[in-house]
């Protein structure tokens, strides 16, 4: 799955890397070190032939949500696998696709002494990189418009079988333009982009167990701390 990510990197290097060409209010984006559900998150999308940038809110709160405001609890990640088949996904695959740029996510592995030890998840061959995610918008009865997405997930690959048996869709970088093209609705072009990342391009290491409380947003949740010990076998304690 994907429950937290970072974007670290300076909005000129993000604007560019992305090649964004509509933003608004967007300028002054913090570096952000923890981003969680329910947060605004950066995304972009494809706008009459133009790569545009703007917020969603994370955690999908589809555009069928029901008069009173009632939906089912907002969900962050969408498994691939089923985007084609489930009604909830099958439009928002043909129609309303985006990227969600991002430089590391956290997952959290479980340690010997059955403790969970957060990991922080980089590429190793770029210093950005996109999750292949999904939009859609609800619009209550004053008119206000709520814009949220979803994360997609896949299949992990070996550095992330290690840890968690989910990983989010990361597009390599060939691919974002055939994900962003509203042209293109056939899920046998789309799904085929949504396959494990190459994992000799991956580097997890251990970070703070304080990134689990998402109020803590500093540089000090990617620093690399030492990973905990293991427990002591028998052999050790005669």
């Amino acid at each position: 799955m994907c429950g937290r990510f970072t974007l670290t990197a300076d909005w000129g290097l993000v604007r560019e890397w992305f090649f964004i060409e509509m933003a608004e209010q967007m300028e002054r984006i913090a570096p952000r070190y923890n981003v969680g559900p329910g947060q605004d998150v950066l995304a972009v999308i494809a706008h009459e032939g133009k790569r545009r940038a703007g917020w969603l809110r994370w955690g999908l709160k589809p555009s069928w949500t029901g008069a009173d405001g009632k939906a089912p609890a907002p969900l962050m990640n969408a498994r691939a696998e089923s985007l084609a088949s489930r009604p909830t996904f099958k439009t928002l695959l043909a129609r309303r696709r985006c990227l969600v740029p991002a430089d590391g996510f956290y997952e959290w592995k479980k340690a010997a002494d059955g403790k969970k030890q957060p990991m922080r998840v980089v590429l190793t061959d770029r210093p950005l990189f996109s999750f292949a995610a999904l939009y859609d918008t609800y619009v209550a009865e004053d008119g206000t418009r709520h814009h949220s997405c979803v994360i997609v997930t896949t299949e992990p690959n070996r550095t992330m079988s290690a840890i968690h048996d989910r990983m989010p869709a990361i597009l390599r970088r060939e691919d974002e333009t055939l994900w962003l093209d509203r042209s293109v609705s056939a899920p046998d072009r789309l799904l085929p982009l949504l396959r494990p990342y190459d994992d000799a391009a991956m580097r997890a290491y251990p970070v703070s167990a304080a990134v689990g409380n998402v109020r803590w947003d500093a540089p000090a949740c990617i620093e690399e701390v030492a990973p905990p010990e293991p427990p002591p076998t028998l052999g050790t304690l005669l």
